[in-house]
């Protein structure tokens, strides 16, 4: 007897990554089920056929969107139509809200009775908060990655919401240093981890300022600059690192990446998720960002939170500084990079701040989140009335 039919839709890198891991946790507690949908290359190593390469819809930002657009709209017709020709037992979306969340809407307007999760909230905390009751007629359960998203949605008027955990949680081994990573961010020169984003856009925009950046700093206190750089991007970032008056070190890879951060004494990155990953690893960092002037000019009426910094929204205070669009300069960034390389209160300050992420993250007795997020879809199964729920004791992990 085959097991259940769950169909998952991933729409960017990220999106595989965490379908990837809970394909692994419901094989683990489902055995016999059976995937579908669209997924990229950590799903396909997990046993997963995607409808289509993950390329083909994994886009970012309004121009590049627009851009696009007949490839999307066609694939959003096809991933939509596959799902209801299947007739899964549950449909999980993953992250990706402009392409998924347009498939979702086909499906339940098409097939009402098949439920639906969406694994990892929209940022309906920070801008256009309306989208939280907006996702209610088409999403009867969402998985939450950071602690205070249930609130968000109760407050908001969104659908029912369970707080899982980040997927960062499952690899703190690989972040946090050991003993010997510990003594090298002590010892000059300092380990600088330099990030400047995985998307080209950001490369593009953030490696002009962070090599100034980097020649301000050097010329204060002696580093070894290692840059950790997405492999399909390496080649233009070794390009424009050409440039830079100091030397880096580029790596590729999850592992060296992890090992940059294990020894890292200070960071400078870009915001996104790298900055939970540099707050687990006990990283003190500086944040930096900068959008095209249209994206500037939208956001500035939309965004509602006191920072853009997941690590500064966990710990309620803007423990790792910011710097954004005109504030994006050599000369902030440099000045307060150089507390964090030398030591000081500004430094002991972030890293205190860095030791309550354990505490305000990690789930109870030793869970995942792939187990907490492979039980609510399972329990999509089993009562989907009841798991749509209404909110009620939704602020726990699952």
């Amino acid at each position: 007897m085959s097991g259940p039919r769950i169909w998952l839709v991933a729409g960017e890198d990220s999106g595989d990554q965490l379908g990837a891991k809970l394909m692994r946790a419901l094989r683990e507690a489902a055995p016999g089920v059976i995937f579908g949908g669209v997924g990229g290359e950590a799903m396909a190593e997990a046993g997963f056929a995607s409808l289509f390469p993950l390329d083909d819809v994994a886009v970012m930002g309004y121009l590049p969107v627009l851009a696009r657009a007949r490839t999307l709209l066609r694939r959003i017709r096809e991933t939509a139509d596959d799902i209801v020709a299947a007739r899964p037992d549950v449909l999980v979306i993953i992250d990706s809200p402009g392409f998924t969340h347009a498939v979702a809407k086909r499906v339940r307007k098409a097939v009402p009775a098949i439920p639906i999760v969406d694994y990892v909230s929209p940022s309906v905390w920070a801008w256009r908060p309306w989208r939280a009751k907006g996702m209610r007629p088409f999403v009867d359960h969402v998985l939450a990655l950071l602690p205070f998203e249930p609130e968000a949605h109760r407050r908001l008027g969104g659908p029912a919401c369970t707080y899982v955990g980040h997927p960062l949680i499952e690899r703190l081994g690989e972040l946090q240093p050991d003993t010997a990573a510990q003594v090298r961010r002590e010892r000059a020169p300092y380990p600088l981890v330099v990030l400047p984003g995985s998307r080209r856009s950001e490369i593009e925009r953030l490696m002009p300022v962070f090599g100034p950046t980097l020649a301000r700093v050097a010329r204060e206190v002696a580093v070894e600059a290692v840059l950790p750089a997405v492999s399909r991007h390496r080649e233009r970032i070794e390009e424009l690192a050409k440039a830079w008056d100091v030397p880096v070190r580029i790596v590729s890879g999850e592992t060296e990446k992890y090992a940059a951060f294990r020894s890292g004494r200070a960071a400078l990155a870009a915001s996104g998720t790298v900055t939970l990953e540099l707050a687990l690893a006990g990283v003190p960092s500086v944040v930096a960002y900068k959008v095209s002037r249209a994206e500037e000019f939208i956001a500035r009426r939309l965004i509602q939170v006191p920072s853009i910094v997941l690590p500064n929204l966990i710990l309620n205070r803007n423990a790792m500084p910011e710097f954004v669009q005109a504030d994006c300069s050599p000369s902030n960034l440099s000045a307060s990079l150089l507390p964090l390389l030398r030591g000081g209160p500004e430094r002991e300050a972030q890293v205190a701040a860095l030791d309550r992420m354990d505490d305000l993250t990690i789930l109870p007795d030793g869970d995942t989140p792939s187990r907490a997020a492979a039980r609510v879809v399972l329990a999509m199964l089993r009562s989907p009335a009841v798991a749509r729920g209404t909110q009620a004791g939704d602020g726990g992990a699952a």
